[in-house]
């Protein structure tokens, strides 16, 4: 797959940038902590395998996968005692859990593909389980140059309009500006219905 192999050519400075829970903002990890707590719960795109490694500190049961090899080893190697596997969630075997968190991993999906993506998210999640994204706010859905790979920037109202489509119910936002002034944050906490 594309992304996974240009994250794989640039995972050595990608893991000393972000792979540590100190270098999230302290609102996303609040945000994040606010809304998966406790039962099973799956980090999908977990990158190096911090934000994963911040919710088992936090007791929970939660697995993190992602595409890209170098990271997964990564962080088998960091955070012995918490599951990794290579995998895609396009791909996902796995039901019933009760809480997802898609931290900026869902940035380079086409807007044509999202739709299936969110559906699949909705069958993974038990009733009442929570989903959580992190992703670029934008005025409107839009391509930008990503370091890594093309990204797309999606408003709040759009991103929630289409998870209600998929069967869930928005619980929390969290929008800001960041360092850099065209790359608003977004975050929705969702529960799925």
């Amino acid at each position: 797959m594309d992304v996974a192999r240009a994250y794989g050519g640039v995972s050595d400075l990608y893991i000393e940038l972000f792979a540590s829970a100190d270098k999230v903002h302290r609102d996303d990890l609040a945000f994040i902590r606010q809304h998966l707590s406790g039962g099973r719960l799956l980090d999908l795109g977990c990158g190096p395998g911090h934000l994963t490694a911040y919710l088992h500190g936090l007791g929970n049961d939660v697995t993190g996968i992602d595409l890209t090899p170098e990271f997964v080893a990564h962080a088998v190697a960091a955070f012995p005692g918490i599951p990794f596997r290579l995998g895609s969630m396009d791909e996902l075997d796995i039901t019933g859990v009760d809480g997802v968190l898609t931290w900026y991993s869902l940035i380079h999906r086409r807007p044509p593909e999202m739709d299936g993506v969110l559906a699949m998210l909705r069958r993974t999640l038990r009733p009442g389980g929570t989903l959580v994204i992190g992703f670029f706010d934008g005025d409107v859905v839009a391509p930008f140059d990503h370091k890594v790979t093309t990204a797309w920037f999606w408003p709040v109202d759009e991103l929630s309009r289409r998870l209600r489509d998929a069967g869930f119910t928005e619980i929390a936002r969290e929008q800001r500006e960041t360092e850099r002034p065209d790359r608003r944050h977004g975050a929705l906490a969702v529960r799925a219905v």
